[in-house]
Order: structure tokens, then C-alpha cells, then sequence
């Protein structure tokens, strides 16, 4: 019975089966497999004991019950596998399983197997969300809102802008994610303590060969294991990943509050309120990323305490990244997933924006009214000081900022009731916002799903 949520409820099954046990065998017999025909090519062993291996090391052959069955025995999952791979190869061909190698040529090397897949589903989903923002952000370049600094009204934005921004956000997450592929797609096949040794002086030429049938890059020089400094990074990337989305989440969670109540994530008509209040329509879907995101970041660490294992290793990494590797890369993948069907459902309140705009009675526009007046030969601190005390005004009388400039003497001779109303107009001080997000689609657009 499935015990941990990757495995009943956040996880999409494309990530999810890469992780699974049988799916963990089929890498480990995919190197062996490999490092069999490297010893075929360079004439360690019978070319035809080579083939053999080939063609039993596929699960399914190799009994993932067998497997376990000896590892009970040997208190050693690798060589369980070894000798559960010898005894299904027919002929001499066992004997010549697994030669030359240790345990972590196998485990590093296959990990790195499923990191290639992995990480082929983790861009194929950032795509997918950078193409949801980017039409978000066409559609929305010219929808102009409040912006907020510090939880306060600030001066207008669009909703286009934060689109965008958060494209550019995903983008740079691509970048990572290439970057990080050349460090990540590694093995090894170098032997105890990585000396290559037991490869004679054929090391070089088999460790090549087999990454070679493999399509991944051989290590330069490695211990007994990979150094983890690569997988902290993939740890790190997830975190970063995963942070983005805790911000886009709390953003909609944010102006779905009922005081702001501008956007709300999708709601299906069946779907249940709060148990015991019914009319609530609460964001869940952007609290489960947000709660989630909790979980991605928590990895981080445990994986940076990794990197510093003993001598030429010991076995505190095992542990750690049995759980921190799939876990971070079937929540990632389930939250990427989830983000986007969220920002495709999202449903925008018109009238709450507009009103939200007005809310503070002219006072997000003083910055422009004080531009304005500069312009008009008014000295900047003298517009800041006297729309500061206007402002005060304003607000403590509940009053709009029009009416109580042109009730001021010295600004009322400056300026024309006409022009006041114009400068007060929000649709009239969002700058360079909607050229900006058509720059940044134009950019973006050719990455995108």
C-alpha cells in the first residue's frame, strides 16, 4: 500500500514511473548491459557472452521479486542484482557480469540515465508554462491594475507586466536547466575508489565506451562515486524552480482575497467550499504549491550535506538522495503541471480591478501630479512636500485628490481642472509597461511550448 503522497497524490505518472523500483533495475541492468559490450570491444570478454547480457538485462527477466529475494540475503541491492543478472544468463556469460566495476559505476552512472529523462520532462513542462504566461501576458498587456509595494497601493501596472515578468522568471529556469544538464548527464565506470585498477590498463578505453553506448559524458576523474556537488545542484534548481511558483502562488492567493478579490484560480461548480462554510471559494491549488514548495526547499540542505563524504566516499549520500531525488523531481514536475492549468482556468474580476484603482482616491497617481508640476517649473521637493500634506488631507477627509488640489491656491493657478482629470487617470501612467511586455514576448516566444 503507497505510503508517501508522490506515490497516490502529487505526481503526474510520466515523472513518477522513472522513479519506481522497476524502473530503477532497468537502468542498473541498461550499464551493466553496456559495460558488458565496452569489455566485448576491447576484447576482455566473448563477444557473445556480451550479447547475452544484453539480452537479459531487461526487468522482466530479471525478477524485480528475485532481486529483493537475494538482497535479504546479501544486505546489498546492487550485488543482488549482479548475481539475479548472472543467474538468468545462460552459458558462461554470468561470469563476466559486472566485471571490473563497483556498485556506485552502476548507480551513479544509471542515475544519471534518469536524470536525461527526467530533466527532458522538467523543460518540456517549463515550456509549457512559459507559453501559458506569455499568452496571458499578450492578452493582458493592456489590462491596467493597482500595483502594490510593501502590501500598499503603489502607482498603476498591468497585469501584463507580471506575466511577463514571471515568464522571464521561467526562462532563466530553462537556461539553468541546460547548464545544469552538462554536469548532471555524467557517469563513471572507474572501480573501486576510481583508480580504474580492475579495468587494467583498458580503464580509459571501457569507461569511454560504455558511456559512449549510453550517450552520456564520461567523468574526468571521480572518487568511488560522482562528487555531489552535481546533484546538490539539481536539488538547487528544483528549489529555485520551485520557488518561482511559491511567488506566483501566493500572487493569485493574494488578489483572490476577498477585500482585493481581482483574480481567483479556477473553481469547478462541483467542487466543495469549506466544510463548514459552503459559499467560500478558497485558492487551493495555489496553497498546495506554496505548501509544496515548503518541501522542494527543505531538500536543499541534506543535499548540501552531501557533498562532503569521507575520504574517497561513504555512505551518508545513499540515504539522503533515495528520498531527496525523486521526491524534488516528481513535485516539481506535479507543480509545474498544476501552475499551468491554474494560470489557463484563471478568472479575472473587471469591475474589482477597476475599482481597486480608485480605491486610495486619486492618491496612487500623486507621483505623476508631482512629475507634472516639476514640468511646470515647481521645484521637486516643494511638489513632494505640498502633495505629501495634500495627501494627508485627502485621505483623513475622504476625499478625492482632484477636488482638493484645486482647492489648494498655489496649485489651482498651475493647473486647469481638465488637467488635473487627465493626470489622474490610471489608464494615462503606466509608461513604457505595455512596450516592455511585447518586447519580453517577442523574446521569449520562440522557447516557449
Amino acid at each position: 500500500m503507497p505510503v508517501h503522497p508522490v506515490e497516490y497524490r502529487y505526481f503526474h505518472p510520466e515523472m513518477r514511473r522513472l522513479f519506481t523500483e522497476e524502473a530503477r533495475l532497468q537502468r542498473w541492468l541498461d550499464v551493466e548491459a553496456a559495460l558488458a559490450w565496452a569489455h566485448a570491444e576491447v576484447g576482455n570478454i566473448p563477444r557473445e557472452a556480451a550479447e547475452e547480457i544484453a539480452r537479459k538485462a531487461k526487468v522482466g527477466v530479471v525478477k524485480l521479486e528475485r532481486v529483493k529475494e537475494i538482497e535479504r540475503e546479501t544486505r546489498h541491492d546492487v550485488m543482488a542484482m549482479v548475481r539475479a543478472l548472472a543467474e538468468v544468463c545462460e552459458g558462461t556469460a554470468g561470469r563476466y557480469v559486472h566485471l571490473g566495476a563497483t556498485s556506485y559505476d552502476i548507480v551513479d552512472t544509471a542515475l544519471a540515465l534518469q536524470f536525461r529523462e527526467a530533466l527532458g520532462i522538467l523543460e518540456g513542462d517549463l515550456r509549457g508554462l512559459l507559453g501559458v504566461l506569455l499568452e496571458l501576458a499578450e492578452r493582458h498587456k493592456r489590462t491596467v491594475c493597482i500595483g502594490r509595494t510593501h502590501g500598499q497601493h503603489a502607482v498603476p501596472t498591468t497585469y501584463g507586466m507580471k506575466f511577463a515578468i514571471w515568464a522571464y522568471e521561467v526562462s532563466r529556469h530553462l537556461d539553468r536547466l541546460e547548464e545544469a544538464r552538462g554536469r548532471l548527464l555524467v557517469g563513471k565506470m572507474s572501480g573501486a575508489v576510481g583508480t580504474m585498477a580492475s579495468f587494467g590498463g583498458r580503464g580509459f578505453e571501457i569507461q569511454r565506451l560504455t558511456m559512449e553506448r549510453l550517450g552520456l559524458k564520461p567523468a574526468l576523474i571521480s572518487s568511488q562515486i560522482l562528487q555531489r556537488d552535481r546533484h546538490a545542484e539539481l536539488q538547487c534548481l528544483l528549489a529555485l524552480i520551485a520557488g518561482t511558483l511559491d511567488k506566483m502562488g501566493r500572487e493569485i492567493r493574494n488578489l483572490q482575497r476577498t477585500e482585493i478579490a481581482e483574480v481567483y484560480e479556477p473553481f469547478d461548480p462541483r467542487q466543495g467550499g469549506a466544510s463548514t462554510m459552503p459559499p467560500k471559494k478558497n485558492p487551493i491549488k495555489c496553497e498546495r504549491i506554496c505548501g509544496l514548495a515548503r518541501i522542494v526547499r527543505a531538500s536543499v540542505l541534506p543535499s548540501l550535506e552531501t557533498i562532503a563524504l569521507e575520504h574517497e566516499r561513504d555512505l551518508t549520500n545513499s540515504s539522503v538522495e533515495r528520498i531527496t531525488i525523486p521526491e524534488g523531481l516528481i513535485l516539481v514536475d506535479y507543480m509545474l503541471r498544476l501552475m499551468a492549468d491554474i494560470l489557463r482556468g484563471l478568472r479575472f474580476d473587471v469591475e474589482k480591478i477597476e475599482r481597486n484603482l480608485h480605491l486610495t482616491l486619486g492618491l496612487c497617481l500623486t507621483e505623476r501630479v508631482m512629475m507634472e508640476l516639476v514640468r511646470r517649473g515647481m521645484g521637486r521637493q516643494e511638489a513632494h512636500e505640498r502633495l505629501r500634506v495634500l495627501s494627508q488631507r485627502c485621505w483623513r477627509e475622504r476625499r478625492p485628490l482632484r477636488d482638493v488640489i484645486l482647492e489648494d491656491e498655489e496649485l489651482s493657478r498651475r493647473v486647469s481642472p481638465e488637467e488635473v482629470e487627465e493626470w489622474l487617470r490610471p489608464q494615462g501612467y503606466i509608461g513604457t509597461a505595455v512596450e516592455q511586455v511585447e518586447r519580453a514576448i517577442e523574446a521569449l516566444r520562440g522557447r516557449a511550448a
